[in-house]
């Protein structure tokens, strides 16, 4: 987003390009244009927030204009307020019927031409804005899925074994734990020992030893025990 927002002025008469642009270049960022056809060229180039647009002129008429503007899809969300000596509800009928958002009849008022373009310029901002939070949740939304489709989970309650500790499916079979989950997610496993589990080895392997003694070693010598 631009730090100031671009208003494209687009009329066939230099003096009016001119008092625009010095009401507004202060707050925007200003482009202009002589004519229809430099307009349309204009706007693919600067690609503005909003166009001030005179509705007579020579080459291409205002409505000519926006009605090209808002065919082509990348342009078609730039706001268009019309500019004209056409005080009539018929040329303000053709302004909105060509896709215009505002229609201000001249002379124009500066004080009112400035609120006007703060108003409408407000609206884009709103938009973009509304957009780029679009745009986050999407990118966020598909990386969650990216992320659920590379593990999978387990759902529900699962029937343990209180003696074994193994786990039944859903087809009745029992499995050990770790079997279970590796078979139903993608979760590794890190295999340890308890320091339950080491004193209960380790008595194992000293009755085992104790009864079957090394040649050389007399009974109770603990010296090769773990």
């Amino acid at each position: 987003m631009r730090e100031k927002p671009r208003i494209l002025i687009v009329d066939d008469e230099e003096i009016n390009i001119q008092v625009m642009t010095g009401a507004l270049k202060g707050e925007y960022e200003i482009d202009s244009a002589l004519g229809g056809k430099q307009a349309i060229l204009k706007v693919k180039e600067c690609m503005p927030d909003l166009i001030l647009l005179d509705m007579m002129m020579p080459d291409l008429s205002g409505a000519e204009v926006c009605t090209t503007i808002k065919a082509e899809k990348r342009l078609a969300h730039i706001p268009i307020i019309f500019l004209t000596a056409l005080n009539t509800a018929e040329g303000e009928a053709k302004a909105l019927e060509a896709g215009a958002i505002d229609y201000l009849n001249k002379p124009v008022n500066i004080d009112l031409i400035r609120l006007r373009v703060k108003n409408h310029i407000g609206l884009v901002r709103a938009r973009d804005e509304i957009c780029s939070q679009r745009d986050l949740l999407t990118s966020q939304k598909n990386d969650l899925e990216a992320s659920i489709s590379r593990n999978k989970h387990l759902e529900g309650l699962l029937p343990i074994c209180m003696y074994c500790k193994q786990i039944r499916d859903d087809g009745n079979t029992w499995h050990q734990l770790e079997m279970y989950i590796t078979e139903h997610s993608d979760a590794l496993f890190s295999h340890g020992i308890c320091p339950h589990c080491i004193e209960k080895k380790r008595d194992e392997f000293r009755k085992i030893k104790l009864e079957h003694p090394r040649p050389n070693h007399a009974e109770g010598d603990e010296e090769y025990l773990p």
